[in-house]
């Protein structure tokens, strides 16, 4: 196909061995023959040349100029509705267009933003599905050619026909829920929490000034508000991270924690509970036991061992603290 981007002055013949069903697409196709020449650069090419480039020949082998055309629209239609809205909907059978439009464009502009760790744990939970994949699949059912395609092998259309407009969303709601079924619970929740920490709202030409750095309102009450909120999510993962378990259930094999398996709890909290970060929690820890020494080397190691065990006030640098907040640094 050539569209966009191609510049072939010379270009006197467009051959169409296949349909074009977008009306921008298709003028953008008969545009690359409008391109005008010289008599003596035309000459270099076409030695039979009379004069100078004065028109184009469009051979059309398909019926491209006849076929029914489709106005080009943004990909995304959807702009106000969340990314996991879209994705529950068509989870749950939307097969529009503008649905499955939108999402496709949300999910691909998403990937552009993701790390291989990101794309990975993408697809462990869409079963060995590349995001790039799942939005190649979205996009392809909507595709106006494998509508017409799927139409006509519904009802048999012959090929001097039509499908008809019924039959033709038949065969959308068919391709689309083929295309939906990697969607999941647990797949949508991972793409939006990876949403979450990826997004960043900008105001242009508006530098921020810090005034002061404080715990806000009560700064007793949230500092434990916040130990209680750390302590309860650690109680209700202790048996589903092997890390938890090690600290909670088998303190004598403290030692053998790698830092594979305290980097798990990290991602885990970041995506159930990114407000529980490490060294905010520390921080409330220290405040409510008056601490104003220096941070262990891992606060979330030393946190978990906080926790786990008795521990009566945070200390200055405790034998215990430095050498939990050193099990980090363990091999993997």
């Amino acid at each position: 196909m050539i569209a966009t981007g191609t510049d072939v002055k010379p270009l006197e013949c467009l051959l169409f061995m296949r349909d074009v069903k977008s009306r921008n697409y298709f003028g953008q196709m008969k545009g690359r023959g409008t391109r005008t020449l010289g008599y003596d650069d035309l000459k270099k090419v076409t030695p039979s040349a009379t004069s100078a480039k004065t028109h184009y020949v469009i051979v059309d082998a398909i019926g491209v100029t006849k076929s029914l055309k489709t106005a080009s629209q943004p990909l995304i239609t959807k702009p106000s509705v969340p990314l996991k809205d879209l994705a529950m909907g068509v989870m749950m059978g939307a097969t529009d267009e503008d649905t499955v439009s939108s999402l496709a464009g949300r999910l691909s502009r998403l990937n552009k933003q993701l790390n291989d760790k990101d794309l990975e744990r993408i697809k462990e939970k869409s079963g060995g599905l590349e995001l790039t994949d799942i939005v190649g699949n979205l996009l392809a059912a909507i595709d106006p050619d494998n509508i017409e395609k799927k139409a006509r092998e519904i009802d048999k259309t012959p090929a001097d026909q039509e499908p008809q407009p019924e039959t033709r969303v038949k065969a959308q709601s068919d391709l689309v829920s083929n295309a939906e079924n990697v969607f999941t619970g647990e797949l949508i929740e991972l793409l939006d929490s990876i949403r979450r920490d990826k997004e960043q709202t900008i105001v242009p030409d508006v530098i921020d000034t810090v005034i002061r750095a404080e715990w806000d309102g009560d700064a007793e009450e949230n500092a434990k508000a916040m130990v209680q909120d750390f302590e309860a999510y650690l109680e209700e993962n202790r048996d589903e991270i092997e890390a938890l378990t090690i600290f909670y259930k088998t303190p004598h094999r403290r030692q053998t924690v790698t830092y594979a398996m305290i980097k798990e709890v990290m991602d885990k909290i970041r995506e159930d509970k990114p407000k529980l970060a490490p060294l905010r929690v520390w921080r409330a820890y220290a405040h409510l036991d008056d601490y104003q020494g220096e941070n262990p080397v891992s606060e979330l190691t030393a946190l978990i061992a906080l926790s786990a065990g008795p521990a009566a006030l945070i200390r200055p640098c405790p034998d215990t603290v430095k050498r939990y907040g050193k099990i980090s640094r363990t091999g993997s």
